[in-house]
């Protein structure tokens, strides 16, 4: 399959997918409005796709994909599908997803890579519900190859198999979920990370010790606190609120330890700090 995606957002996701698609051969229209993303937008894309090769997560002798980078997202109207990655702000991606819904054909496949918000809720700002769906890639997209797939329910069964065929030409394999808050897997993982961080402040464990009984007793391969910090503090923080305004369970108000991080500009990995010390520049 020879696909023009556009993806609209040059944030960690944006990049990410960028990569994976430009990665397998794709070419692809990255859409971000912010200058200083922008400008560093293809020299970022570049070295995921560097990345990923190195690694063998992409194909190492592959054709590299047409990367165009721009400011206005009227160029998506020639892409044949759409993934939009903007930050976890119920407004905002409906806004952003009213305007590509405008510009592109009817049946044209659009993608929401939301960690929480529920579709049937962004398809009120769509021409075209049936051609909506879910896309929760995880981070880094190159390296996770499940991705999980939300079927809203006015997503159409034509949206459906063209998911599918876009996620094969990306060698990532769907999980089919239904909607509503988090889906599966934030519903779940919002929570244990917030529960982790609160036993940190409560003092009964440090969160080394939190994190190594994941992954020394539970088998699992990253602890709840390593995990928030790979997503990013602030996607997680974003994500509690959405699922707490939707849920009404307090279990999902975002703890001091987390919004206190945020606050403090210690994001994870990306800044060098975050619930974990990654050799960054203290802010």
């Amino acid at each position: 399959m020879n696909l023009g995606l556009a993806v609209l957002g040059g944030g960690t996701m944006g990049i990410g997918l960028a990569a994976l698609a430009t990665g397998s051969g794709l070419p692809v229209l990255l859409v971000e409005t912010d200058d200083s993303r922008r400008d560093a937008a293809a020299a970022a894309v570049r070295a995921q796709v560097r990345t990923a090769r190195m690694l063998g997560a992409l194909p190492r002798d592959g054709t590299t994909g047409v990367l165009t980078v721009a400011a206005d997202p009227a160029g998506v109207a020639a892409a044949a599908a759409v993934v939009e990655s903007v930050t976890e702000n119920p407004a905002l991606k409906a806004d952003l997803l009213a305007t590509v819904s405008a510009l592109v054909a009817p049946d044209t496949l659009i993608t929401t890579n939301t960690s929480a918000i529920p579709v049937g809720e962004l398809a009120a700002a769509v021409r075209q519900p049936a051609w909506l769906v879910g896309t929760h890639f995880m981070n880094p997209p190159y390296l996770i190859r499940g991705v999980e797939v939300v079927r809203g329910p006015d997503t159409g069964d034509a949206a459906m198999a063209a998911v599918v065929d876009l996620l094969a030409a990306l060698g990532r394999e769907p999980v089919v979920v239904g909607d509503g808050p988090g889906f599966v897997s934030n519903r779940i993982l919002m929570r244990m990370i917030n529960d982790a961080a609160r036993l940190t402040e409560e003092g009964r464990a440090t969160p080394e010790a939190v994190d190594a009984v994941f992954t020394g007793c539970l088998g699992h391969r990253m602890g709840p606190l390593a995990t928030a910090d790979l997503i990013g503090l602030d996607n997680v923080v974003d994500t509690l609120h959405v699922l707490l305004e939707r849920t009404r369970d307090e279990a999902y108000r975002p703890c001091a330890t987390l919004t206190g991080a945020v606050a403090a500009g210690r994001l994870g990995r990306k800044t060098g700090h975050g619930i974990h010390d990654y050799g960054g520049t203290t802010p």
